[in-house]
């Protein structure tokens, strides 16, 4: 009990010892594995598949010889060149006069990062084959029979499913997943980028330069502390909105005295349903000097508003808001629809005999079981909002304005990243802002998680 309850109230030193505790237990399960290795377990060490070999499990000894053999000629070719490649990014320029191509440092970045994935697989694979070798030597030390090849791949397609069915699809994560976020995070700490990207001259490693000029120097710094509080903001008060509107809609059509329930849920529905750029296009237009709205406006004498113009701010940033609720609320009512239906009615007949009034059970019986059956779903709409492209994008298109550097008042860090690496070139910063964002993103989601009671009261509603 008493540790149940650290785990609760220390969850961030939990974790960090938890790893530590593994990292020193394969420490010892190392040393004593080299301590009491014998001849044909560390024959394995000098070459893959030798262990196997000298134990007669000639087929499986034989494909990491091949594997061992294909990885030394690899590196030996092509993948140790790629490797430096990853470091040095080209050392001989193109000079088009010559006709010299000269190196292509984007192309040897990929290629690198390629070769080390290679790398960590083949050390995998060499760590697996000396495990194998010496769980065979435990076997026979015991006066047992090692397992055949037979043997190994039947268990592969029964007890070890998992892994055979995952192998696949996780080298397919590894490359194309893994490998253009870790090029991502890599390039913002290039130079690559402007003048560079579009002579094709040498990228140079840059250290934290990059994100020197966004966090302290010039009109960088000035622009993203800006859009970094408006990004915030703007999170907050999406998620705020639409959670709490999809709830309240949820919980009005769950009343009795509401007729025609599947009918005014339709609605919302359908606003779902319609793809959003439509929506926002839509919307945009509604809200433009010739739409709709400003055509009522000046038919009733009053003057056109700029709902969108270039000194909108703040009636853009609402609009951004309600359109944001339009095709976000939908959603979080559905959910919350789902969610209420697994109430437990008893509880609610308990309290409205105590005297509860209707704001209490929703305080202390409904809002608590709500969140903490969608904190999951809550923490995916703030990384959503946090980064959501599309609202002022196709809203105000690639507006700009004066005290911002290619930014305008109503851009979040995804549009503004947008705005340098892909309309100006500025691959380098882009690449250095999405990685801050990645971090803001990834700190605020586990930090929320672990410090809900969907995760420290994990067995409160079971």
């Amino acid at each position: 009990m008493e540790k149940e309850q650290q785990i609760r109230t220390n969850p961030f030193k939990t974790f960090f010892t938890n790893v530590k505790n593994k990292m020193v237990d394969k420490g010892e399960k190392a040393k004593i594995l080299i301590k009491t290795a014998n001849n044909k377990t560390l024959a394995s060490f000098v070459f893959m598949g030798l262990g196997q070999i000298l134990n007669r499990q000639y087929v499986k000894g034989l494909i990491y010889i091949f594997i061992q053999i294909g990885a030394i000629f690899y590196f030996i070719f092509k993948g140790a060149q790629d490797l430096v490649g990853l470091f040095t990014l080209g050392v001989v320029p193109s000079d088009p006069w010559m006709g010299i191509v000269g190196d292509n440092s984007v192309v040897m970045l990929i290629l690198g990062l390629l070769a080390f994935i290679f790398l960590i697989l083949y050390v995998f694979i060499y760590v697996a084959n000396i495990k194998d070798a010496y769980n065979s030597q435990l076997l026979l030390e015991a006066g047992k029979k090692p397992k055949s090849f037979k043997e190994e791949v039947r268990a592969f397609f029964d007890q070890k499913f998992y892994i055979s069915a995952l192998f696949i699809p996780f080298l397919g994560v590894a490359i194309f997943n893994v490998l253009p976020i870790v090029f991502m995070i890599l390039i913002g700490f290039t130079n690559y980028g402007g003048d560079i990207a579009l002579a094709g001259d040498l990228v140079s490693w840059v250290g934290l330069s990059n994100f020197k000029q966004l966090l302290l120097l010039g009109n960088f710094a000035k622009t993203f502390f800006k859009i970094l509080g408006w990004n915030f903001l703007w999170a907050i008060l999406s998620t705020f909105i639409n959670y709490f509107l999809g709830l309240s809609l949820a919980l009005l059509y769950s009343k009795k005295v509401v007729k025609g329930k599947a009918f005014w849920r339709a609605f919302p529905i359908i606003a779902y349903a319609v793809p959003g750029f439509i929506t926002l296009l839509a919307f945009k237009f509604m809200f433009s000097y010739g739409g709709p709205i400003n055509q009522m406006i000046t038919s009733s004498g009053g003057t056109a508003i700029g709902f969108l113009d270039i000194d909108a701010k703040w009636k853009a940033r609402f609009i951004g808001l309600a359109v944001n609720a339009w095709i976000t609320v939908p959603s979080s009512m559905l959910l919350a629809t789902g969610i209420l239906s697994n109430l437990n009615r008893d509880v609610y007949e308990a309290a409205e005999l105590d005297g509860a009034k209707s704001w209490h059970k929703f305080k202390d019986l409904t809002l608590p079981f709500v969140i903490f059956a969608t904190t999951p779903v809550l923490i995916t709409q703030f990384i959503g909002n946090f980064n959501n492209f599309g609202i002022f994008y196709f809203l105000r298109g690639g507006l700009t304005l004066d005290g911002y550097f290619l930014a305008s008042d109503t851009d979040l860090l995804i549009n503004w990243l947008y705005k340098l690496s892909i309309d100006n070139s500025y691959y380098s910063i882009g690449a250095a802002i999405s990685l801050i964002i990645f971090i803001i993103t990834s700190i605020i989601s586990l930090t929320v998680y672990i410090l809900s009671p969907a995760y420290k009261e994990e067995g409160q509603y079971k």
